[in-house]
């Protein structure tokens, strides 16, 4: 309901507005002030949404009394009421925001009309706000996609300048401290655990959590400036544990050598990035770091992991394992057997204890089934069957681990139908309007968010944000040639829930406005 509070010393005046006022609105709420000052205690305790306020009053005045009002209550709505139509007057309530006054004394058809446009502005308002409202309530539900999405295109694939900042700001989050990637691994069994990992890197202040896939969880932290890197990280680290620890199944580690990822919980932290462009590097490393969970504690930093590799060919340890990443992703697979064997021959030429020998190469292993899982490419943990009694041996077991891996991973992409991609494309255009996502689809065709995200970039040359925004701006464009919808209402049909957000990645795909672009479209229309 709305409520309006007259102010005026006369009796008889405040009697003849409420009475005009009754008749002409029979649904307002209507109360009364004989002064400023009571005014003022008045609309602290009753909240009007108008005021007719009379200027001419003793001891506070009118426009007194609306200056003390407007400092705490700014929302209020203010109807000038004086029989003095001076300049002066005029200019210090204009000051204030009054929104229109009446003469002393008014006819009840114009008083009726002031107030009636006044209470119009109140309710175009109030449903403004009622909209933006839901509008947020539907965008809180989405976050979490969109902040999936975000996670999903940066680690594996590119997000374009034309919506990275801006799906950043979407987020509400800052992304202004140097980022840094963890990998949360949950234990066998603990894949329900994925929203409350996610609702308790929210509490934390963590970042953004990405899709799951098997049992992995990334996470892409940014820098606290007033505290340090690992004590920030291990906090963190620390906390997502907690959740399995509460669940009751934080499990116990393999022995050294064995199944390795089949035991608890475990968090793997990448090295802190300059920038957004290269935390993929720094997921890789949370990778490595959490490849032998056998360490006494539950975490591990990638500078504290022994390095896989080793200098070849002029190749940095780092440069090594990015180049070990890439290859298992492009399915190169005699290079990839050659990189582990050549490992094992160096282990055996240096003198390494066998036992050592072996942990690299199921560390080694353990990654190459990660990234395959990153594809969407199921495989078994890697497990020796039997104890090499020697380095021969163990080159033998691990080519045979090999050669399983690369049998799934050809089996998988005969598996892929030549048209999945198409059928992809189709479903995003018929959907983009709705909250769909790379979880969402992979869900629907049975491939992994991952590996439909590297099937956009190759074969059509986008990744999957661009190819949804180019549906979303090609759908509003037609809609933009209809002149009964708003922009407002173009934005939320093609998809969008915030109005700014639309104009921005719409002037940056179309290097116009949205309304500058409507102009052009209905004038050329028009002649």
């Amino acid at each position: 309901m709305t409520r309006l509070l007259i102010v005026d010393d006369e009796q008889i005046e405040r009697d003849g507005l409420q009475a005009i006022l009754r008749k002409g609105f029979p649904e307002l709420d209507i109360a009364q002030a004989k002064n400023g000052k009571i005014a003022v205690e008045m609309a602290a305790e009753l909240q009007p949404d108008l005021i007719l306020m009379d200027i001419k009053m003793p001891g506070m005045n009118g426009l007194e009394a609306i200056e003390h009002i407007s400092k705490d209550q700014p929302g209020i709505k203010f109807v000038m009421v004086t029989a003095y139509d001076t300049f002066d007057y005029a200019r210090s309530a204009i000051k204030l925001g009054v929104k229109d006054y009446l003469l002393k004394p008014s006819k009840a058809s114009e008083i009726v009309a002031t107030v009636g446009k006044v209470l119009g502005q109140i309710e175009e308002e109030r449903m403004s706000a009622e909209t933006s409202k839901r509008q947020e309530d539907a965008l809180r539900k989405v976050l979490p996609v969109i902040e999936a999405d975000i996670v999903t295109q940066l680690l594996f694939d590119h997000v374009h300048e034309v919506h990275l900042d801006e799906l950043v700001g979407l987020l509400g989050e800052s992304a202004g401290g140097e980022p840094f990637a963890m990998c949360v691994l949950l234990p066998q069994g603990a894949e329900g655990l994925y929203a409350a990992i996610r609702e308790k890197a929210r509490q934390a202040g963590g970042g953004w959590v990405g899709a799951m896939y098997g049992r992995h969880i990334p996470v892409i932290a940014f820098r606290d400036p007033a505290r340090s890197y690992r004590s920030q990280a291990l906090a963190l680290a620390r906390e997502l544990l907690s959740v399995a620890d509460a669940g009751g199944i934080g499990g116990t580690s393999p022995g050294p050598g064995l199944s390795g990822a089949a035991g608890g919980s475990f968090v793997g932290i990448g090295g802190v990035c300059h920038s957004l462009d290269q935390i993929r590097q720094s997921y890789q490393e949370a990778l490595i770091a959490s490849s032998d969970p056998t360490v006494p504690v539950k975490y591990r930093f990638y500078a504290d992991t022994p390095a896989l590799g080793m200098v070849r060919e002029g190749l940095s340890a780092k440069q090594w394992e990015r180049q070990f990443f890439d290859r298992i992703r492009l399915g190169e697979w005699e290079r990839i057997e050659a990189d582990v064997q050549e490992v094992l021959r160096r282990c055996e030429s240096e003198g390494a204890d066998l036992l050592l020998g072996q942990q690299r190469a199921l560390e080694l292993l353990w990654l190459a089934s990660r990234v395959l899982l990153e594809m969407g490419v199921e495989t078994e943990s890697p497990l020796f069957s039997v104890q090499a009694r020697d380095y021969r041996q163990l080159r033998a077991e691990t080519d045979l681990l090999l050669a399983r891996m690369r049998h799934a991973f050809e089996t998988h992409q005969e598996r892929i139908k030549p048209d999945a991609i198409q059928q992809i494309r189709q479903y995003v255009y018929e959907h983009s309007h709705e909250d769909i996502s790379l979880e969402a689809i992979g869900k629907r065709v049975g491939l992994s968010p991952f590996y439909i995200s590297k099937l956009f970039k190759e074969q059509l040359g986008v990744n999957y944000i661009d190819f949804l925004t180019e549906c979303r701006i090609d759908k509003a464009k037609k809609l933009m040639g209809d002149p009964e919808r708003s922009l407002k209402e173009i934005t939320f049909e093609v998809g969008y829930h915030d109005p700014n957000y639309f104009s921005k990645v719409f002037k940056k795909m179309c290097d116009v406005s949205p309304t500058e672009y409507r102009k052009t479209l209905l004038g050329k229309r028009g002649s």
